[in-house]
């Protein structure tokens, strides 16, 4: 099968064309939000935004895997095709929003520059090159996928392999959120979760934070034992 006939039967141009749209959108609604309450460009430490806001930002960003989601789900009939065209689109969204962030905004200055990069359910921060690094591992593994699918009829992934998916994304999840973590740890605020946008005492010591240091090597971990999910995958496939 040639490259072409590849990518035509894996609906591969819709699905970017879908993709592309919702990352350029994304970066827009993120345009006005930093337009609010970071006139003057976003930098740590985080300025601090009404509850309702947030709340509204939880839902912004619920809708978004549940459309993301929804695109994976009436485009394949398995669940193995499903979850391929959701780290697909997944990843290609994800790297169209920081494209249209630097368009819009000059922003970020670079790919070390940190930012918030998801609040559910606690805020996750990272240097941008962290989730772009994270979408296209993504995009490499939903076409590997792919190509086991309609070369050696992939059905599903076993166990072990799941193990290591999770096992890598819970290191790198632990690098995203660890700092934010500590503060709720350290302040006692786990208790008044549900209230955090209203807690005066939390939101004085978010407007002091400023996170430094993002712990690569974990990240690296967690993205190797992924990056060995991928290649039992294949192997397994081809053994087959």
């Amino acid at each position: 099968m040639s490259t072409s006939q590849f990518i035509r039967s894996n609906n591969y141009l819709p699905l970017v064309i879908f993709a592309t749209s919702m990352g350029f959108l994304e970066a827009i609604v993120v345009v006005y939000l930093r337009e609010l309450y970071y006139p003057d460009g976003f930098q740590f430490p985080l300025k601090e935004m009404p509850p309702a806001t947030i709340i509204i930002e939880w839902t912004r960003e619920i809708c978004t895997l549940l459309m993301l989601g929804s695109v994976a789900w009436i485009s394949g009939k398995s669940f193995v095709k499903r979850f391929s065209v959701f780290l697909f689109v997944f990843g290609v969204w994800d790297i169209i929003y920081y494209a249209g962030l630097k368009i819009f905004l000059g922003w970020p200055e670079s790919l070390l520059t940190w930012d918030i990069l998801f609040l559910i359910p606690i805020t996750w921060v990272g240097p941008v090159l962290a989730p772009v690094l994270c979408s296209l591992l993504m995009i490499v593994f939903a076409v590997v996928l792919d190509k086991l699918i309609l070369k050696n009829n992939l059905k599903k992934l076993i166990r072990n392999e799941w193990i290591l998916l999770i096992t890598g994304a819970a290191f790198i999840y632990f690098t995203y959120t660890i700092d934010f973590g500590m503060i709720l740890i350290k302040g006692n605020f786990l208790r008044d979760f549900t209230n955090l946008p209203k807690n005066s005492e939390f939101l004085n010591v978010l407007s002091n934070w400023v996170p430094s240091h993002f712990n690569w090597t974990i990240f690296m971990i967690g993205f190797a034992i992924i990056c060995t999910a991928i290649w039992f995958v294949f192997k397994r496939s081809k053994d087959n």
